[in-house]
């Protein structure tokens, strides 16, 4: 399943969002064009192409004569994140199921065999982030695949705002063990029950940290 080249707007894009999702930009950082032609080495247009999206996706907020700053990720959105999640992507897993092939459920067990080398919390999200990545194209759908890829991203964010030195992902991988059998059998709807169970706890952990941290005598 080879891709086609990412197009420079598409490059930059991808890295920003990524430098974002894993806080090498914080919420609150202002990000110049300047710099970034700088550091990417790409030039003005495809970055400013890229920011426009990552305006539109809620990763970046445009200021009028102050500039663009890294967006935060308010409490009070949190639902609204995982109610979209666990709604849509269950779905996804459901089109997978009936859509997908022997190459793509072959893929995702080379990903989860990717475990007995994994040596951090890192290593096993790059693994949880490729299974849904297969599924999503799996599912044979460019829309909901772009909508999905989002919002994971924005998932992946919280993950490394409250959760990196504390989650156990294991737990995480091992439950896409028993969704790529589900999707193996064909079996959309328990593979879209196992999904929204992963969706769920996932969210529960964000939940619990994020709690943690706004009664800690040291928040504000």
């Amino acid at each position: 399943m080879r891709q086609p080249p990412l197009s420079l707007s598409e490059q930059a894009y991808a890295q920003i969002r990524s430098m974002i999702v894993r806080l090498d930009f914080a919420p609150g950082d202002v990000l110049r064009e300047d710099a970034l032609q700088h550091q990417l080495d790409i030039g003005r247009t495809p970055i400013r192409e890229a920011l426009q999206r990552l305006a539109r996706e809620h990763f970046v907020t445009v200021i009028p004569r102050r500039g663009m700053f890294v967006s935060g990720i308010e409490v009070s959105e949190l639902s609204m994140l995982f109610e979209t999640r666990t709604v849509l992507e269950p779905y996804a897993a459901r089109l997978a199921a009936a859509r997908g092939t022997a190459d793509h459920w072959n893929e995702m067990q080379a990903a989860l065999d990717g475990v007995t080398h994994a040596t951090s919390a890192e290593d096993l999200m790059t693994i949880d982030r490729r299974c849904h990545e297969l599924m999503w194209e799996a599912a044979d759908n460019r829309f909901l695949l772009d909508t999905l890829d989002m919002l994971y991203a924005q998932s992946d964010r919280l993950w490394h705002l409250y959760l990196t030195d504390v989650a156990d992902m294991n737990e995480a991988v091992d439950e896409h063990s028993r969704i790529l059998d589900a999707l193996k059998s064909g079996d959309g709807d328990r593979a879209g029950e196992l999904m929204e169970t992963h969706l769920r706890s996932f969210d529960a952990e964000i939940r619990h940290a994020v709690t943690e941290r706004l009664e800690s005598p040291l928040a504000g």
